[in-house]
Parts: structure tokens; sequence; C-alpha cells
């Protein structure tokens, strides 16, 4: 028995759901994984939820306490030091409710995505008989199965994030909506900030698309010439008449050109990406002009507006916000996709009737 046939069960090498790539299927349809793929994701976006709840309190606290502060300046002696105290204690005990959920969730997360991790493994490894002539077949199993689960850690779970916040915020901003009362050169509209939020974000996203469209192929790319970097490197660690200086030159000046035309393009994309979310901030202040100058919303009121503007407009820029991190799962997603097209093409191995199972 081989060391990887050991290392963990043997997998199908064909599944009839192959449309979905095995990135995901040896881990959600594979009832070793049960408990961590179903469970604990169901977990975690509860996990997140509560987190979020908190998040609204938090936001109608602050509401409480800005039209406390706004009263104790406007009236002096008009509350007590003990009420003051008070609201902060109430903000240090959601606080610390927060921070409780979150250093669990986080934990048990990175837990969850070493599992899939996992899983992507020993399918790998299983069928490593027939990858193991690839160019870079050792870095695909290892280093790109660890990538990939280090994105998915920060962006499947920001994304879970932006989707709750959403559900959470979005009604209470359709709801402090109604205490703005027009749009400075447009006039009144009912719930306007919603619409504001959804139209901005849209624009933003769609304009930083098409600005880094170019990126993930050129992250592709990336890979490649290090990996043909890299094999060279290792070959000359065993053979005196491999890694010679002009070949290791000739290897490190196309990964010199492809990343010198990586910096360029990122260069404007972090123009337009940073002139975009520079500009957001001050959005909901123009926004709210008109309102501000009447005078006829508390300071409570504007940094409740203003947070709950603050958290639909960034659910709805998780695009935006994560495209950097996009195109780096782009570029491991396309290899690992074409590692499996070397499984799909070529005859099942030969191998042991039964393995010794994995622990989860």
């Amino acid at each position: 028995m081989s060391f990887f046939a050991a290392a963990g069960p043997r997998l199908p090498a064909l599944s009839p759901i192959s449309g979905v790539s095995f990135v995901f299927r040896s881990f959600f349809l594979d009832r070793r994984w049960f408990h961590w793929s179903l469970l604990g994701s169901v977990l975690i976006i509860g996990g997140t939820w509560y987190q979020v709840q908190l998040d609204v309190k938090i936001n109608e606290w602050l509401g409480d306490f800005y039209n406390l502060i706004q009263k104790a300046l406007a009236e002096p002696g008009s509350i007590s030091f003990e009420e003051f105290v008070g609201k902060c204690f109430t903000f240090a005990e959601i606080a610390g409710i927060y921070i409780a959920v979150a250093v669990f969730l986080d934990f048990y997360i990175k837990h969850y995505v070493f599992r899939w991790r996992t899983a992507m493994n020993d399918y790998y490894t299983a069928h490593w008989a027939r990858l193991r002539h690839i160019e870079g077949a050792a870095q695909r199993v290892q280093e790109d199965t660890m990538r990939f689960a280090r994105i998915m850690e920060s962006l499947g779970v920001n994304f879970v994030r932006s989707l709750l916040t959403l559900f959470a915020f979005l009604p209470l901003l359709w709801t402090l909506s109604e205490n703005v009362t027009e749009l400075p050169w447009i006039g009144e509209i009912s719930h306007s900030l919603v619409y504001i939020a959804i139209i901005f974000a849209l624009v933003g996203t769609v304009a930083l698309a098409l600005v880094g469209y170019k990126l993930p192929g050129l992250e592709f790319q990336n890979q490649r010439v290090e990996a043909a970097y890299r094999k060279e490197l290792v070959f000359g660690e065993d053979h005196e008449e491999r890694a010679d200086l002009p070949t290791v030159h000739e290897l490190f000046a196309n990964v010199r050109r492809n990343y010198f035309r990586l910096f360029f393009h990122y260069m404007y994309f972090d123009v337009a990406k940073w002139s975009y979310l520079q500009f957001g901030v001050i959005v909901p202040y123009i926004a709210l002009g008109p309102t501000i100058v009447a005078g006829v919303i508390t300071l409570g009121v504007l940094e409740q507006i203003v947070r709950a503007f603050q958290r639909v407009e960034s659910s709805f820029q998780y695009l935006v916000h994560s495209w950097t991190t996009i195109v780096e799962l782009i570029s491991v997603y396309k290899r690992l996709r074409a590692f499996e097209e070397n499984i799909r093409s070529a005859a099942p191995p030969a191998g042991p009737d039964e393995l010794v199972p994995r622990p989860t």
C-alpha cells in the first residue's frame, strides 16, 4: 500500500455531478465530512447572524448615547454622571458578548476550513499516480489547496457576513430614511437613502469590475511562471546539470516581466478603488445635507442613519472590497480545475479496496 493510498480514504474517479469541481464535492458531498460541511456551515451562519444582531443593538445604543450627549451639551446639568456611566456599561456588556462570539467563531472557522483543505488533499493524493507527471503537481496539492482554504476562510465568511448584515440593516435603514426630508438637487423621495446605497454600490461594483477585468488572467499567468521557476530550482538541488545560470535568468525574467505588468494594472485599479471608497464616506452626509441644515433630526438619529447606511452600502460593496482577493481565488481555482481535468481524462488507477480513514 502506497503512502498516498494509506493517507486517506479512496475516492471515486468521477462523480455523477460532473459539473461541480472536486474542490467542493470532496468536502460538501462526502458523508465523511457531513458533520463539518453541513452542520458546521449551519453553526457558522447562526453565529454570524447573532453577531449581526449584536451590531444592530450597538447601532441602537449609539442613537441613544449621542442623543444623551446632545442633551447634556445643550442643557448643562440635565443628566447625571451615573446615567452617563450606565450607558457606557450597557455598551461594554454588548461589546463583551460580541467579542466572545467573534473569537469563538473565528477559531471554529479556522478548523472548518482546514477540514475542507484536508478533504481536497485526500482526493488529490488518492489520485497522485495520474497527477505526479504534471508540472507543479506537488505545489498544487500542497500550496494551492492551502491558498484556496485560506482565501475561502476570509472571502466566504465575509460574504455570509455581508449578506446577513444586509438582511438586518436594510429594513432598519428603510425605517430610518423616513426622517430624511429631501435630497439635495432632487427633492423629496420616499426612503431615499436605501436607493442611494444600492445605486452607489452597484455603480462602483460595475466600474471596478470593468477596470480590473485583466487581473484574473494576469494572476493565473503569474502562478505559471512562478511554478516554472520554482520547479527548475528544485531540480537543481539534485542534478548539477539543471538550474544553470542562463536558464535561471531566463525563467526569472519571465517572473519579473509578469510582475511588472501586474503592478501596472493594479496601480490604476487601486486609483479607481480608493477614489470610489473615499468618496463613499461623504455620500450619506451629502444626502442628509438638507435634513441636517433644516435641523429636523437629533445627533443620535443622524449617527444611526449614517451607520446603518454604511453597513448597507458596505454589504452591497462586497465585490468592491473583495475584488483583489477574488482575483487570487479565481487564479487558484483555475489551476485546481485544470489539475482535475487530468484525473477525468485518465483511466482509474489500481488501488487497494479499503483504505485507512483519516481522522476528521
